[in-house]
C-alpha cells in the first residue's frame, strides 16, 4: 500500500518527489514524524509506500516529475534491479541499519547516493540531488528550425511553448497588477504549503512593502521551484496566480539590464546542466537554428562552477552532461539579463530568452555524455530572422483580444484545450460582470468539447445562450456561434437530429443578420449539409454544400483552403452517390487549391489526396 502524506503531483510546487519505500514504517510513531519534518524541509511532496509493486507502479507513472527515493536495505535488493533504468528516478537513499551490508550491493547501481543510517546525513545529500534536480528541471526549452521561412512559416509548425511564452510575457507585461494579487497568491501558497507557511508569511508582508523580486527568486524559498515549475508544465493556473510577481520580476532585470550592459559590450557567460538525451538530440537536430528558455535562466560568468554542474550530471546514465557557452554582445541584443550577485557573478536572463545555436562540441570525457553547445544571444538588432518570426507570431496569434482573453484563444488554437480552460475559469472568477459570462462560458465549451467532454460542453454553451439571450437581440451573430457550437458537439455525439436544430437555429441568424455571400453563411450551409450527409441524405446534403461553394467563389480568394474543403466534401456526397466522374473532378479541385494553399504535410491536404487516390481508382 501507499499514502500521499502531502499533495497531489498537480499542485506539486517544485520539479522533484520523494517517495519512501519501507515494510515497517508506522505513521503514529515520534521517529517516523520527526524524520517527515526534516525530510519537508527539503522536498515538500512525499509519498510512503509498504509495498514493492504498489511503489514499482506510482513510480513508473510519473512522468513530469523528477524522484528521488528511500527504500530500506531489504527492500532496496528486490526494487532497484526493476526501476533503476527509469529516466524519471533521478537517485536512490539506503536506509538501514546494516550498513556495511547493503553498501556491498548498493555500488552497483550508479543512482544509489549512498548507504545511510541516520536521518541527518541522508538529507544532507539528499538536498544536493534535488538541488541538482531543480538546475536541470529548470531549463525548459524551445527550438526552432531556421530551414523554413519565417514571414510565410504556419505557426502549427512551431514549437507550442515557443508561442504560449512569449505571448504570456507580452500579456503579463500589459497588466497592471495591484496588492490584493500578491493577498490572493499568498492565500493560494497556504492551501498548498505546510511547511513554508513562516516564509509565505513572510513574503506577504516583506512583497507589499519593498517588491524586491530578485531578492525573494534568488534566496532559498519555494518561489524559485514554484515558478519554474508552472512555466516547464505551462500550469496556466499558478502562472496567472504568480503574474504579479513575473512581471515584477522582469521589470527589475530590465532595469538592471542598462547597467550592465554600460559596463562592458561583449562577454561569455556559462550555464552547466543534466540534459534527457532525448531533449540532448533535439538541440543536435536544431543546430544553426534557436533556442528558447522558457524560464527565467541562471547563468555564471565563470566556467569551472558551471562545468561542475554539468560534469555531476552524469551520474545519471540518461542524461547529457551539458556546458552551455552563452556569447552576449550588448550593443546588438536589447534582451534583458542582470549581473545579480557580484561575488558569484551570476547572470539572470529573463523568461523567453532566444539563443542561436551556434556549434555542438563533445568534450573529453570517459563517459562520453559531454558536451559545449555554443549560443549567441540573438535580438532584435543582430537576428533577422528572429524579428520576422517575433512580428508574425505577434500578428497571427489574436492581437486585437486583450490580456488573458488572447491567451486562452492562442491555448485553444494550439491544440491545449486544457490549459485553454485554466485561463477561462480563472476569468470567470475575476470576472465581476455577469453580462461578461456568457463568451467565457461560450469558450469553456470549446474547451470541453476539444477535450471530448461533450455532455459538459452542451452545459457551458447552454449557459452561455441563457445570458446572450436575455442580453443580445435575438438574431446577434454570437448567438449564432454559439448555436454553431451545440451543434458542432451533438455532431460529434452523433445524435443527427439534435444537431440539425441548431445548424438551423445559427443558419436562420445568419440569414437575417448576414450579407447574402458572407463566408460564415457558407460555414452554416456547410455544417448543414455535414449532417445530410451523416443522415445518409446525399440529395440534401450536396444541395447545402453547393450553396456554401457558390458564397465561397464569391467570397473567397481562388486558392481558400476552405474552398478546397467544399470541393472535397461535394466530391464525397459524389462517391456516395456512385457518381465517380463528378467526384473526381471535384476531389482533384481540392488536391490542386490544397497544394496551392497548405503546407505540404498539412492534414487537410493529406486527406484530399487520399479522397482523390481512392475516387480516381474507382472511375
Amino acid at each position: 500500500m501507499g499514502f500521499n502524506i502531502s499533495k497531489s503531483t498537480e499542485n506539486m510546487a517544485q520539479n522533484v518527489l520523494l517517495v519512501w519505500l519501507d515494510s515497517h514504517i508506522k505513521q503514529d510513531q515520534v521517529e517516523y514524524k520527526k524524520n517527515i519534518t526534516s525530510l519537508r524541509k527539503i522536498i515538500d511532496t512525499i509519498y510512503i509506500y509498504t509495498n514493492v509493486d504498489d511503489c514499482m507502479q506510482f513510480v513508473e507513472q510519473t512522468k513530469n516529475e523528477n524522484v528521488c527515493m528511500i527504500v530500506s536495505g531489504s527492500l532496496g535488493q528486490h526494487i532497484v534491479p526493476r526501476i533503476h533504468n527509469l529516466s524519471q528516478l533521478d537517485s536512490i537513499f539506503i536506509f538501514c541499519g546494516n550498513k556495511q551490508y547493503h553498501e556491498q550491493w548498493a555500488k552497483n547501481w550508479s543512482k544509489i547516493k549512498g548507504v545511510y543510517t541516520h536521518i541527518g546525513s541522508l538529507c544532507h545529500h539528499l538536498k544536493q540531488s534535488a538541488e541538482d534536480c531543480e538546475q536541470n528541471a529548470v531549463t525548459s526549452f524551445s527550438l526552432v528550425s531556421t530551414n523554413i521561412d519565417a514571414s510565410s512559416m504556419n505557426l502549427d509548425q512551431l514549437d507550442p511553448m515557443f508561442i504560449c511564452t512569449q505571448i504570456i510575457k507580452e500579456i503579463l507585461l500589459g497588466i497592471k497588477f495591484e496588492q490584493k494579487d500578491i493577498l490572493d497568491f499568498t492565500r493560494y501558497c497556504r492551501k498548498i504549503f505546510e511547511t513554508h507557511s513562516e516564509q509565505v508569511k513572510t513574503f506577504e508582508n516583506d512583497y507589499r512593502q519593498r517588491q524586491i523580486p530578485i531578492r525573494w527568486y534568488t534566496t532559498e524559498s519555494f518561489l524559485y521551484p514554484m515558478l519554474n515549475r508552472a512555466l516547464r508544465l505551462l500550469n496556466i493556473d499558478v502562472i496567472i496566480k504568480m503574474g504579479f510577481f513575473i512581471s515584477d520580476l522582469h521589470r527589475e532585470i530590465d532595469e538592471l539590464f542598462t547597467d550592465t550592459a554600460n559596463s562592458q559590450e561583449i562577454f561569455t557567460v556559462y550555464r552547466g546542466q543534466g540534459i534527457f538525451k532525448d531533449e540532448f538530440q533535439k538541440i543536435c537536430h536544431t543546430k544553426g537554428g534557436l533556442i528558447a528558455f522558457n524560464n527565467f535562466l541562471f547563468a555564471n560568468t565563470v566556467e569551472n562552477v558551471s562545468m561542475g554542474f554539468a560534469q555531476r550530471a552524469l551520474a545519471n546514465p540518461d542524461m547529457i552532461g551539458v556546458l552551455f557557452t552563452m556569447k552576449i554582445d550588448t550593443q546588438q541584443s536589447t534582451t534583458p539579463f542582470a549581473l545579480i550577485q557580484d561575488q558569484d557573478k551570476q547572470i539572470l536572463f529573463t523568461m523567453h530568452t532566444v539563443f542561436r545555436i551556434r556549434d555542438i562540441k563533445q568534450i573529453e570525457h570517459e563517459t562520453k555524455r559531454l558536451f559545449r553547445v555554443e549560443l549567441e544571444l540573438a535580438g532584435d538588432k543582430n537576428d533577422q530572422y528572429l524579428h520576422i518570426l517575433t512580428k508574425r507570431i505577434r500578428e497571427e496569434t489574436f492581437p486585437n483580444s486583450d490580456g488573458w482573453n488572447r491567451l486562452g484563444e492562442v491555448l485553444l488554437a494550439l491544440g491545449k484545450p486544457k490549459q485553454a480552460e485554466e485561463v477561462y475559469q480563472s476569468l470567470l472568477q475575476q470576472e465581476a460582470d455577469e453580462s461578461k459570462h456568457g463568451w467565457i462560458y461560450n469558450q469553456l465549451g470549446k474547451c470541453k468539447h476539444e477535450q471530448e467532454e461533450y455532455k459538459e460542453a452542451i452545459r457551458f454553451f447552454k449557459k452561455s445562450i441563457a445570458i446572450q439571450q436575455q442580453i443580445d437581440p435575438l438574431n446577434h451573430s454570437s448567438l449564432a456561434s454559439t448555436y454553431t457550437n451545440i451543434g458542432n458537439t451533438y455532431y460529434k455525439m452523433n445524435a443527427s437530429a439534435k444537431a440539425l436544430k441548431y445548424y438551423e437555429n445559427a443558419l436562420e441568424i445568419n440569414q437575417q443578420s448576414l450579407s447574402p455571400i458572407h463566408p460564415s453563411l457558407a460555414s452554416s450551409y456547410n455544417n448543414i449539409g455535414m449532417v445530410y450527409n451523416m443522415m445518409n441524405n446525399y440529395s440534401k446534403a450536396l444541395s447545402f454544400y453547393e450553396k456554401a461553394l457558390v458564397i465561397q467563389q464569391q467570397s473567397l480568394p481562388p486558392n481558400h483552403p476552405d474552398l478546397a474543403m467544399s470541393y472535397n466534401n461535394i466530391g464525397l456526397i459524389y462517391e456516395n452517390m456512385k457518381d465517380y466522374t463528378n467526384a473526381y473532378s471535384y476531389c482533384e479541385k481540392a488536391v490542386m487549391i490544397g497544394e496551392q494553399s497548405l503546407s505540404s504535410n498539412h492534414q487537410n491536404l493529406e486527406i484530399f489526396r487520399k479522397n482523390y487516390d481512392r475516387v480516381k481508382n474507382s472511375c
